[in-house]
């Protein structure tokens, strides 16, 4: 590793009111390296990030880059330090190409070429590996295509030094390795790459060295060759955790839920959920593996009585009786008194389930407000409940009385999934319930689900991590484009065949269309 100092943070922290989010952080970047930035939620590490990318400005503390102090006072003034950042939630114009995002917002005084933006493009991507054609509108493209252009957008701008946040978060393990290619060839172009992920695995496989910070404080940056997962973990908790996640068999499953050719289409016609089938049982917990946007969101909303479906039948089989029940049409209220949950977590954690300027106590409440018949409702109940969930879940807050919206998003989530599991369901559906979750908070969610299927629970499970979904599940049904290519057992299957089946439908159509369209871009780019 060249040993070049290109950034270095000096003392640096950052206040909101009385919070400390980073605490007097020493962190050192070499030229030519993978630093993986490991840590809780909560902890200081997108906060640090947003510093060096120009998001937010240090309170106290020095940035130095390439030697020299850097003052970053904006995102404009960290590309003029050849510092970009990648975000894990893309900022593209859908409506635009790549080029056209790509070039967005760059003043570099030059009459704008479309050939020009083309030829720098296919020379960055030749450079890398990348496969994108430049002229591809982003609303067609693959999640990990949108990813490529975020990628050469700061590339484009001249960036030595790139921050990604998770950016493995919603790629197949192909494109994992594919991108994990792009960013070894970046090193040995001697760029400085940080990397914010909760994966251990994968800072085990790409990073050079690994820069520990718990409560807002910098612990340890540590050689990758010289530790573990188990060290990691002990140095982002402050304690031992065990990293094993338990999955007992099945006892006496039986149909708790029966889907039959479930199709569901959005308002232009385009089919989102295309005559999907199968059968969650009670005490097990069953996998849902697949591309961001491939349906898994939509499926659960239409189970949950969220969505109106345009064909096929859900049937809730009762606990005592076995008698099935028709939910197709059935409000999600009277669903719900069924005993079907939908706890699900999306990138807008508190437009969904939660209230942001209620408390903790409040939120607990919110499924049985309707139900009062008197003036003044009971809060003991919801308050112990409340205090429950903050305990075993460890959720990060001053108290009960505090409002949602104050807390960091990962604590938001551990409310809304611990609210959900504690309302003893029959059916629970997860969808992303640890998502942007640490490692230790991560595996609490997976023991809880694991002991709601002990309980007779049906648990469907939507995840992005292929190895929890191998590790956690039962069987695992993967979808590619709204339809189902395989139920599989959990214990069989490997991590590489769930990922072919993931993009099963498409994948010869998309390796034909790669090879097309480098072919008439270059060709365009010739012209």
């Amino acid at each position: 590793m060249n040993q070049n100092i290109s950034l270095e943070l000096r003392g640096v922290s950052k206040f909101f009111g009385p919070v400390i989010a980073n605490n007097k952080v020493d962190l050192t970047v070499y030229k030519g390296e993978i630093l993986a930035i490991l840590g809780e939620n909560g902890c200081g590490k997108t906060t640090l990030m947003n510093m060096i990318s120009g998001i937010y400005y240090p309170d106290e503390g020095q940035i130095f880059v390439g030697g020299d102090e850097a003052v970053i006072r904006s995102p404009q003034d960290a590309f003029r330090y050849k510092i970009g950042m990648i975000h894990q939630h893309f900022k593209l114009v859908d409506v635009f190409t790549a080029a056209e995002n790509i070039t967005m917002g760059v003043k570099d005084g030059k009459k704008y070429s479309l050939k020009a933006v083309n030829d720098k493009v296919f020379d960055l991507c030749k450079r890398y590996g990348f496969h994108i054609d430049p002229r591809k509108k982003i609303h067609e493209m693959s999640v990990s295509e949108k990813q490529t252009v975020e990628i050469l957008k700061v590339l484009y701008r001249g960036a030595d030094i790139l921050i990604l946040d998770e950016p493995t978060a919603v790629l197949t393990p192909q494109e994992t390795d594919k991108l994990f290619q792009v960013l070894r060839k970046m090193r040995e172009d001697g760029k400085s790459i940080l990397i914010i992920t909760h994966k251990l695995h994968e800072v085990m496989s790409i990073s050079d060295r690994v820069a520990v910070l718990r409560k807002g404080e910098h612990i340890a940056t540590v050689e990758t060759a010289d530790t573990n997962e188990a060290a990691l973990t002990e140095m982002m908790v402050g304690k031992k955790v065990s990293l094993n996640i338990d999955r007992p068999e099945p006892e006496n499953p039986t149909p708790r839920l029966e889907v039959k050719g479930l199709t569901l289409s959005d308002e232009d016609g385009r089919k989102i959920l295309d005559d999907i089938t199968f059968t969650a049982n009670a005490g097990e917990i069953l996998g849902i593996a697949g591309i961001a946007g491939s349906g898994q969101k939509e499926l659960l909303e239409s189970i949950a009585g969220l969505q109106k479906l345009n064909a096929g039948e859900v049937f809730y089989l009762h606990p005592e009786s076995g008698v099935p029940e028709n939910l197709k049409g059935k409000s999600p209220v009277q669903i719900r008194d069924l005993g079907v949950r939908l706890s699900f977590v999306p990138e807008d954690r508190l437009g969904m389930g939660l209230v942001g300027n209620m408390d903790i106590v409040d939120n607990m409440m919110l499924r049985s407000y309707k139900k009062g018949h008197f003036m003044f409702l009971d809060r003991k109940k919801p308050k112990k409940l409340a205090e429950e969930i903050i305990e075993s879940l460890e959720v990060s807050t001053p108290g009960v009385s505090t409002p949602v919206r104050r807390l960091s998003g990962g604590n938001v989530q551990k409310v809304l999934v611990g609210r959900e599991i504690s309302s003893a369901p029959t059916v629970l559906m997860a969808a992303y319930p640890v998502r942007g979750l640490d490692i230790n908070s991560s595996y609490t969610i997976y023991n809880l689900l694991t002991k709601q299927k002990q309980k007779g629970v049906a648990v469907i499970f939507v995840g992005e991590d292929l190895d929890v979904l191998l590790e956690l599940c039962d069987r695992i049904m993967v979808i590619c484009g709204g339809k189902v290519t395989g139920i599989c057992d959990g214990r069989s299957i490997t991590k590489e065949e769930v990922g072919l089946l993931m993009t099963k439908d498409d994948r010869k159509k998309k390796a034909k269309e790669g090879g097309e369209s480098d072919e008439q871009g270059e060709k365009q780019s010739k012209e």
